[in-house]
């Protein structure tokens, strides 16, 4: 059996140590390894790891961010797939086989995601990964069961797997020598679409990206950085550009970012209304950030064929399709 590490990136979230390693440490896969690598915690994680005697310790000795701290976690592991597993997620007890047979029946296939659901509400899927990532042509990020903020509830609807676009860094299951020979992820981009990035990249490199529903993990969400928070706020809206900047070319990439930050306009004026003064500056300084950085990443822009079409990248814009056509789940866009 192929040994599968994983690497839970850990910031102060000694509660949901202690809450959901129970559950990891039941999985049912013989040849895992569990490993908790701390991104300069300050509060008792470490106690809390030493309580469980399957998961090993592995301390950074500062906060890289989830790109570069993850990057630093799987130098040197002798495996040969990793899962980056966020600490606020509970997994379930066989979730791991269906994802390592998936990988060995079809070797092209070299990120994977589980089926994604709420911890709080396990009928439903949830916000990051759902049931497989995708993305429409102006950058804008949705899934299989979840369009927006739009969560679908799992009937069964979507337990095919399927090619997707990105697998969520939520549990996302990865080849390492795909990671390593990817470049790994872009630590620059600190948190938030990084995962996107990197599935990018490795399709451009030919490789293939899937969610295998036959597992299950239940996400709790913001378990290190709260969708309140400013800072998220300010990641998603500036690397949402650095991808639309980064994998489009000559005026096709012009166009594409100018009309983007036109339309995040509205989200500042929505976040306005709600008095979310922090998160209006938080986009402002995402557009200022981006546009003075710009040349770094364009150096950044991808190696291979940048004209490839990758799967699960629509031509159209899912803000129109969900606002104003009015689509809401998954299932009713045509295919794509």
């Amino acid at each position: 059996m192929d040994k599968v590490a994983v690497v839970i990136l850990n910031y102060n979230t000694a509660q949901l140590l202690e809450q959901l390693l129970p559950a990891l440490e039941a999985s049912t896969y013989t040849h895992a390894e569990f490993i908790v690598a701390d991104n300069g915690s300050s509060d008792t994680s470490e106690a809390v790891v030493a309580k469980f005697s399957k998961t090993r310790w592995l301390p950074l000795d500062q906060n890289y961010g989830y790109a570069e701290g993850y990057n630093r976690a799987l130098e040197g592991l002798d495996c040969k797939y990793a899962v980056l597993l966020n600490s606020d997620v509970e997994v379930t007890p066989g979730w791991i086989e269906p994802l390592v047979d998936f990988a060995k029946k079809n070797p092209e296939y070299v990120a994977l995601q589980p089926k994604i659901k709420s911890f709080h509400q396990k009928g439903h899927f949830e916000y990051a990964g759902a049931a497989g990532g995708f993305m429409d042509t102006l950058g804008y990020p949705f899934c299989r069961g979840r369009i927006f903020d739009e969560l679908e509830e799992d009937k069964g609807q979507y337990n095919e797997p399927i090619d997707i676009f990105w697998a969520s860094g939520a549990a996302l299951f990865i080849e390492l020598k795909a990671y390593q020979e990817a470049g790994g992820l872009d630590g620059k981009l600190f948190a938030h679409m990084e995962e996107i990035d990197l599935c990018w990249r490795l399709q451009l490199m030919g490789k293939k990206i899937a969610c295998v529903p036959q597992s299950e993990v239940y996400h709790i969400g913001g378990g290190t950085l709260s969708a309140q928070n400013a800072k998220k706020t300010f990641l998603n809206f500036r690397n949402s550009l650095v991808l639309l900047a980064r994998y489009n070319t000559g005026f096709t990439a012009v166009c594409k970012v100018l009309l983007r930050m036109v339309m995040d306009f509205p989200a500042a004026l929505l976040f306005l209304s709600k008095g979310k003064i922090k998160d209006v500056w938080a986009i402002v300084k995402a557009h200022w950030h981006f546009l003075f950085r710009l040349s770094y990443w364009l150096k950044k822009k991808p190696f291979n064929n940048v004209n490839a079409k990758p799967d699960g990248l629509i031509s159209g814009s899912i803000v129109w399709l969900h606002y104003a056509k009015g689509i809401k789940k998954f299932s009713s866009l045509k295919k794509f």
